[in-house]
């Protein structure tokens, strides 16, 4: 490890330890261990994946978020197929009470991956699924027509996809 490295390192805990720490505690349902473990992986993934912590891709502290759930629940899975664990039947998700550092976090990954979508397929995504408006109604807004509104659409979300992928939100 390079100098370099470990203040790669050093700087993501000092801004982010902390709020990564509560986040993973939640995943692991209050134990601290596992909290710890998960900080520790998450910012391991950190330093083998540097390029995803470049600001012009997205928030990094979403991606931290976003990689200490995915590691908790790829640990859940591996937990659950061994012999002689106890196993719930759901996949590990933050306590019933409605968690508003989660729901800030997707936002903020949301509004970033949006923001580099072009200005017609932001529009269309925006009519359509943020405002609830009809495929009819879009297209009136829009002034185009109808097919066009539903073509954007699917070239939307298929961009959208491509963009929430390079962010490393989606496997």
């Amino acid at each position: 490890m390079t100098e370099q490295d470990t203040e790669l390192l050093r700087a993501l805990h000092a801004e982010h330890g902390d709020a990564l720490f509560a986040h993973a505690l939640r995943l692991a349902n209050g134990d601290s261990q596992r909290a710890e473990d998960l900080v520790q992986e998450t910012l391991l993934r950190a330093w083998r994946h540097p390029d995803s912590l470049d600001p012009s891709r997205g928030s990094v502290r979403a991606w931290l978020f976003t990689t200490a759930r995915n590691l908790a629940i790829d640990a859940w899975r591996r937990r659950s197929v061994r012999v002689g664990e106890v196993v719930t039947d759901s996949v590990p998700e933050p306590s019933a009470v409605t968690d508003e550092t989660d729901r800030a976090v997707e936002a903020w990954t949301l509004a970033e991956a949006l923001a580099r979508l072009s200005r017609s397929h932001r529009e269309v995504l925006v009519h359509c699924f943020y405002e609830g408006r009809s495929v009819a109604e879009a297209a009136a807004l829009l002034g185009v027509p109808p097919g066009t509104v539903k073509s954007r659409t699917h070239y939307a979300l298929r961009s959208l996809r491509l963009v929430l992928e390079e962010m490393g939100v989606l496997g």
